[in-house]
């Protein structure tokens, strides 16, 4: 989403809540000249005050801004799950929410992690078709910097998988599309989805019984998109089975 787009988006987003500029200016804490400014452009828009924004207006989590630059690898499971959870994910909602994010970031983010907590991984299929309009462009441009292309176009196909259980037809083709875009740029180096660490008699066994969507992708894992539909589990409790995430 280029700036103007988002700008349009933001002016849009307070008309819908019914809000003047002075009205919403009021509850942001900010002066209406301040907001008049920011929806023109004319000033920076903070990470603060774009999430207030967005819970002001109702805006999706895709609008909030992503780093022009590419973000530095960070690790830390804790942190991805709480930003899980802020982004509405069933299988964290009983810890606290981080201040929410662009889930662009967070999936580029949990992608970059040689070893990451399997709940994580299994977290996003499920992140994929819940918002599979996010920022494509952004994404695939970092992930193709790093070298993360494999991981990304697998997780996509699964994610399409749900998309379609759910009767979304829209973001079924999207994920479609972003997986056949993927595909042109596969590598044939082999990968994990954030285990690295995994010893060898694993990474063998799983060459011989990993799905054919995994190894069309070169990617040594256990999820498959034939797995059955995900039953409906309480706070925090993810499925102890190869398969897909938490679905509501």
């Amino acid at each position: 989403m280029n700036q103007e787009k988002r700008l349009e988006e933001l002016k849009r987003g307070r008309l819908k809540a019914r809000l003047t500029q002075m009205e919403a200016a009021s509850r942001l804490e900010l002066s209406q000249p301040y907001l008049s400014q920011l929806e023109c452009g004319r000033r920076r828009l903070t990470a603060r005050i774009a999430r207030a924004m967005g819970r002001l207006y109702g805006l999706p989590n895709t609008w909030l801004p992503l780093p022009e630059e590419l973000p530095k690898r960070r690790s830390g499971t804790r942190r991805l799950t709480r930003q899980l959870a802020a982004l509405g994910y069933p299988g964290y909602s009983h810890l606290r929410a981080s201040p929410p994010l662009n889930p662009a970031v967070l999936v580029l983010e949990a992608l970059s992690q040689d070893d990451l907590d399997a709940r994580v991984t299994r977290a996003l299929p499920w992140v994929l078709a819940r918002y599979p309009h996010l920022n494509w462009a952004w994404l695939l441009h970092h992930v193709k910097l790093r070298n993360l292309q494999n991981r990304l176009g697998f997780l996509a196909s699964l994610a399409r998988a749900l998309a379609e259980e759910r009767g979304d037809q829209a973001g079924s083709e999207r994920l479609r599309d972003v997986a056949s875009e993927l595909e042109k740029a596969r590598l044939a180096a082999e990968t994990t989805l954030g285990h690295e660490s995994m010893p060898e008699a694993e990474r063998e066994w799983l060459r011989s019984n990993r799905s054919d969507l995994a190894r069309r992708w070169n990617v040594l894992t256990d999820l498959a998109e034939e797995d059955p539909t995900p039953r409906k589990t309480p706070p925090g409790e993810i499925l102890d089975r190869p398969g897909w995430a938490v679905w509501l």
